[in-house]
């Protein structure tokens, strides 16, 4: 009798903080904490903003901290906001996957919002097929994209700040305990050079591509290139002149100058359209990269994120169709 007397009091002082704080008013602290703006997270939470303010008072009164201060136009959090913010998106990640798999998903009035990590280059791959196909299944259903900070973003997964990362593997990926993946096409890199290349029109030798100077495209912070990996792999190395976090400025680069970008096959593709380029083959072993959809076991039971893979299976087989007819073009 005294050992359940025991757990009781601890379970009593285990939740006694919870029992103060609506539960409700963890939805407001996490969109706060997302968006930095009350107009923008009462928006989001179908609420005024009036509304959002009262609700954010009642937060700093239940954990005893301002929790968000204004800082020129955006409310930046607190150190004690920065310290709760993981605890709370993992809580609202469960409960959302808790409540999914004991419910239904209607995907043609479901509101919900479904998270995506991508560089440039998975975005141009995978998002224009799914929002086709969302604004015809699921026209109020949202999309969150964030910028791929490493090439993996698997800790994004695992701590549940994204449920899908768009990504891509080669033969030096690892496979990961927990990590699951729907499996796109496969391709590799080409060079393109402007059309005023010294070298336009003719083929392009491993001693040339060493000589000349780069663009390299390095979108995570923490992983260097691939390309310069695939060279160091055999004794080689390149000049890079510049470095850039994306695609999307690159080709314009390449324009006017003598730099050489050495980008993925079906994005040369593309590129291949505007007469301004010029398109090699690489003059080394090329690295291949498959494109993946990367997903947290934990979420694979509920019935929105079921239906999500569905529509991204289809994308998938989709882009694999019109990738290969837009690399034919080179």
């Amino acid at each position: 009798m005294r050992i359940l007397h025991f757990f009781q009091a601890v379970m009593h002082a285990m939740h006694l903080n919870l029992r103060r704080l609506d539960l409700n008013l963890l939805l407001v602290f996490d969109s706060l904490y997302r968006h930095r703006s009350v107009t923008a997270a009462a928006e989001e939470l179908a609420m005024s903003p009036s509304a959002c303010s009262h609700a954010l008072a009642r937060l700093r009164q239940a954990l005893c901290d301002e929790l968000f201060v204004r800082q020129g136009s955006a409310m930046q959090p607190t150190a004690q906001a920065e310290q709760l913010s993981a605890a709370v998106d993992q809580a609202l990640q469960l409960l959302s996957s808790g409540v999914d798999a004991a419910g239904t998903f209607t995907p043609s009035t479901s509101q919900k919002t479904f998270t995506f990590t991508a560089t440039d280059a998975t975005s141009l791959a995978v998002l224009p097929g799914l929002i086709a196909k969302l604004e015809q299944l699921a026209p109020r259903v949202r999309l969150e994209v964030h910028s791929a900070s490493h090439r993996d973003s698997l800790d994004d997964l695992a701590s549940g700040r994204t449920q899908f990362v768009l990504g891509f593997a080669d033969e030096y990926s690892g496979s990961y305990e927990g990590i699951e993946a729907l499996e796109g096409f496969s391709d590799d890199y080409v060079v393109v050079a402007s059309s005023t290349h010294v070298q336009a029109g003719a083929g392009l030798t491993l001693e040339q591509y060493l000589s000349a100077r780069h663009i390299a495209v390095i979108p995570w912070r923490d992983a260097g290139s691939v390309i310069d990996a695939a060279l160091a792999r055999q004794n080689l190395t390149r000049d890079v002149a510049v470095q850039v976090p994306g695609l999307a400025v690159a080709p314009s680069l390449v324009h006017g100058s003598r730099l050489l970008l050495t980008l993925p096959r079906r994005v040369a593709g593309q590129l291949c359209q505007d007469t301004g380029f010029a398109v090699f083959e690489t003059p080394f072993l090329s690295p291949r990269y498959t494109l993946k959809v990367l997903f947290h076991a934990r979420n694979a039971g509920t019935p929105a994120h079921r239906w999500v893979c569905e529509q991204l299976r289809f994308v998938l087989a989709n882009a694999d169709v019109a990738a290969s007819s837009s690399a034919s073009a080179c």
